[in-house]
């Protein structure tokens, strides 16, 4: 399955948005997970949100395969 980002044009109606093609199960999932992300940088008191964006991001393309 390929990941289909959120175009800004969302909609809730029937299992999936018609704006992403995303069902509502994965983006309330996902959400979920950004929402654990941002919650533990508040935590840590975080000042540079980007770096730890970015950091996030590269750990996940390195584990996927991505980053070797």
């Amino acid at each position: 399955m390929k990941f289909s980002p959120c175009t800004g044009k969302c909609t809730d109606e029937g299992t999936h948005c018609e704006g992403c093609g995303r069902s509502h199960e994965e983006i309330a999932e996902i959400n979920t997970l950004v929402g654990n992300l941002i919650t533990f940088a508040e935590k840590m008191n975080y000042e540079n949100a980007d770096d730890f964006a970015d950091g996030v991001a590269g750990s996940i393309k390195y584990k996927m395969g991505e980053g070797h």
